[in-house]
């Protein structure tokens, strides 16, 4: 099963220096691996990531993917890359939920965690999709790709907080339209089912920090708030006039943050 996730799943590893601990980031929805480029460059150690089925590089079988479907990846990836050893945990958005997901369906895999980095994500109650998304969305389904980047690219301004780098902006959009149809719309939809604040006990007693943009209109504070409310020993840190994109938009804390986990 798990060389057949791997089969469809773009894998990339790095290391600065021989360590016992490896760091796992995880991308967004609509994002890919290189949302953490500038992050991954500034971690000691061993750091691995990978592109989301139907995001970058990696495939999509012709369906959505669901959140407990993204989780066996995540699992299939930590067993074959990350044997043994300490595991360091960072998921953005999407990336955040299914580490949830994992805590879930695989609490036994957290032996080896310590320490876990939630970035702009959310444990649940996230919005129905709109009338218009869902029009969009019986056309976007049927493509390949999502296409389009530059002329999204203005649409996915409002993704970021104050002054963001254009070229984030632009990568960001470009990104977007790489994924394909199929994962584009259909974990949209997935997201709307997402209900893990339970799941979050599984973090308890391993190190977390919660990171949330207070300018954040994909997953805004609310979200970030519950999640510290169900963690009350975990570091919550607010970033003013930050948006969705703290891996973009913050990126230097956002690496300080998780190499204080390794």
């Amino acid at each position: 099963m798990a060389s057949l996730v791997l089969d469809r799943l773009n894998v990339v590893t790095s290391e600065s220096s021989p360590s016992d601990v490896t760091a796992v980031l995880l991308h967004g929805w609509t994002m890919d691996l290189t949302t953490w480029d500038r992050v991954a460059s500034a971690l000691p150690g061993r750091v691995v990531r990978y592109d989301v089925r139907g995001h970058g590089n990696s495939a999509c079988d012709g369906r959505p993917p669901t959140l407990s479907e993204l989780a066996d990846d995540l699992a299939a990836v930590l067993e074959e890359f990350v044997p043994s050893g300490r595991i360091v945990l960072a998921g953005h958005s999407l990336g955040g939920m299914t580490i949830m997901a994992l805590a879930e369906q695989r609490p036994e895999l957290f032996s080896r965690v310590t320490g876990v980095a939630l970035v702009a994500t959310s444990c649940g109650d996230l919005p129905g999709l709109s009338g218009v998304e869902r029009l969009a969305g019986r056309w976007l389904v049927k493509r390949p790709k999502v296409g389009f980047g530059r002329l999204i690219t203005p649409g996915l301004r409002v993704t970021f907080g104050r002054r963001p780098r254009w070229a984030d902006v632009r990568a960001a959009a470009a990104m977007a339209g790489n994924t394909t149809g199929t994962a584009f719309v259909g974990v949209r939809e997935e997201l709307t089912r997402h209900q893990r604040r339970e799941a979050l006990a599984v973090l308890a007693n391993i190190p977390t920090v919660v990171m949330a943009g207070s300018w954040d209109v994909l997953t805004p504070m609310r979200h970030a708030r519950a999640i510290a409310d169900a963690l009350p020993s975990a570091e919550f840190l607010i970033y003013p006039k930050a948006g969705h994109m703290l891996p973009l938009e913050r990126s230097e804390d956002v690496a300080w943050r998780i190499a204080a986990l390794m």
